[in-house]
């Protein structure tokens, strides 16, 4: 079942048909306000972690310029750390407003991630992009969206949530063998996001289906289908797996296997693509489900990452 019907939607901010320059970029810009705190709700989460773990500073993003605040960007990583020991890395919170990503990043520190430090270095970054938690938003302050922005060029990458965390890793070097990404897909992604997407490039919106239920995107060059399921069976005990709309698709994707889509990771500049990791997923929750609660939603993330890690464990 799906709970939003595809329609076209526009948005309040430009001119149909002709993309966004600095003053429409601007007036959205003005816009966006600090609604929760990124203090309260994850760096005093992180304190918790540091009987177990390291918690390391890798960057900033210099926000303060936009009139907010800037703000650290911070890992948590294995205390006894082992170069050469097979590492899994979870990310959580590249599109911000995507609540239990980031909650579910930090609740699998607090209860799962000491369970995994003997066969594996442990890598968790559980918010990238805090201004969009605090303004709960999918872009930053430049309209950019860091799930588009994780490349490889030539040229500075220009997006600092998705150029740090790069760097961070390329210092690191380590022989990361998975990858989760913790995501949701919200009734906002209609409302506000897909429209605003669609004014900022100039393009037409259409609103995709949005899956009731949780779902999973795989790499379309590695897709790992029997490590998706792992990950799909975790999440089964916790909460609802969406099903297929009518045309067989989720969020207009086809179906690859039951709750999984594949995107091409690197290709469009996903966090997914972040690594070379053999086994990579991201995961999709739908909060604004009838049938789950936001406890439910943090509660799938751990599991989905505990399913994964179990698989991975079991195939070195």
């Amino acid at each position: 079942m799906t709970t939003k019907q595809q329609g076209e939607s526009s948005y309040h901010i430009g001119t149909q048909g002709e993309a966004w320059g600095s003053e429409e970029k601007q007036q959205w810009l003005r816009e966006q306000k600090v609604q929760r705190s990124y203090q309260d709700d994850v760096l005093s989460e992180l304190d918790a972690c540091k009987n177990d773990f390291d918690v390391v500073q890798y960057g900033e993003l210099p926000y303060s310029q936009f009139g907010f605040q800037d703000y650290p960007l911070f890992a948590v990583k294995t205390r006894d750390w082992q170069n050469g020991k097979p590492t899994v890395l979870v990310t959580g919170g590249v599109h911000g407003y995507e609540t239990s990503g980031v909650h579910g990043a930090l609740r699998f520190l607090q209860t799962q991630a000491r369970h995994y430090t003997d066969a594996f270095n442990v890598l968790v970054v559980p918010c990238i992009s805090p201004w969009g938690y605090e303004t709960i938003n999918r872009w930053n302050p430049s309209a950019n969206d860091p799930n588009r922005s994780f490349v490889r060029s030539s040229a500075p990458n220009q997006v600092g949530e998705a150029a740090q965390l790069q760097s961070y890793l390329d210092k690191l070097a380590a022989d990361i063998v998975m990858h989760i990404d913790l995501h949701e897909t919200t009734d906002s992604d209609n409302s506000e996001f897909r429209p605003a997407l669609a004014a900022r490039d100039g393009t037409v919106n259409t609103n995709w289906n949005i899956p009731d239920g949780f779902y999973l995107v795989g790499d379309s060059e590695n897709p790992q289908p029997a490590f998706q399921k792992s990950i799909l069976d975790s999440v089964q005990k916790v909460t609802h797996v969406a099903e297929a709309d009518d045309d067989g698709k989720l969020i207009g994707e086809p179906l690859a296997q039951f709750g999984v889509i594949n995107y091409n990771g690197k290709k469009y500049g996903l966090c997914m693509g972040l690594t070379n990791a053999n086994y990579v997923s991201t995961t999709e929750v739908y909060p604004d489900s009838a049938n789950a609660t936001p406890e439910e939603c943090i509660l799938a993330q751990v599991a989905a990452v505990v399913g994964g890690l179990n698989y991975v464990e079991a195939h070195l």
